[in-house]
């Protein structure tokens, strides 16, 4: 996972946060930061003229939201990995946060081990969400039996993948457990996505463990740094 660069880009509206997170993750190979915004609007102009891999954003700004900042940045950019950086993980934020698009959510008192793994997770477009936090996301709670509806929607292979997919597994290792092609993963990630009527792979995991395809357990590999 970390044979290639991530360009990242940071938002938070106090600079020496910028300062030192440039300079943590300046000591990783793998990680390039090329840019800084203070807040929503300039990170918006600043992902339309750099393309970042994954932003990492600051989920309480002045001006215009983290959350509203999500949604304008995936809709400059809808492949962007998104990766919450708060001192907060008050459970409606965390639901709004990976409703708007958010593949990763970290707070500020983690291990910094925790923070590069979500960082090099969501570059590749697997989630990232540590298990406290997935625990206060199952706990919103959704209607049992459209839970049920939808899973039966599912075909054989599409249930297959999204297994797959929220036990960490990423789109490559997807395709070669099931011998298919990395395109032809996503296009099933795509189809489960519409079909569940969900907007990114963190939501789909997240049903997925809430509809008891997949325990809560076996989804603990993924996040194993954050133990």
């Amino acid at each position: 996972m970390a044979s290639r660069q991530i360009r990242l880009m940071i938002v938070d509206d106090h600079a020496m946060v910028r300062k030192g997170m440039r300079a943590f993750l300046g000591e990783f190979e793998d990680i390039h930061v090329i840019g800084e915004a203070a807040n929503g609007w300039k990170a918006v102009e600043l992902v339309k003229e750099l393309k970042p891999d994954v932003v990492l954003l600051d989920l309480f700004m002045p001006g215009m939201d983290g959350i509203e900042t999500i949604q304008r940045l995936l809709a400059v950019q809808p492949e962007l990995g998104i990766v919450i950086l708060t001192a907060f993980a008050r459970e409606e934020k965390v639901v709004e946060a990976v409703q708007a698009g958010a593949l990763g959510y970290v707070v500020k008192d983690a291990q910094p081990e925790e923070l590069v793994q979500s960082i090099r997770l969501v570059s590749t477009g697997t989630p990232a969400i540590s298990p406290a936090i997935a625990w206060k996301i199952l706990h919103a709670g959704r209607d049992e039996s459209e839970k049920i509806r939808r899973q039966m929607e599912l075909s054989e292979r599409e249930a297959e993948v999204l297994r797959l997919l929220t036990k960490g597994k990423t789109d490559q290792e997807i395709a070669s457990q099931l011998v298919l092609s990395d395109v032809t993963i996503r296009t099933h990630v795509n189809r489960i996505l519409s079909k569940l009527g969900l907007h990114n792979r963190v939501q789909a995991a997240l049903y997925c463990v809430r509809s008891g395809m997949v325990s809560l357990e076996e989804t603990y590999d993924v996040n194993q740094a954050y133990s």
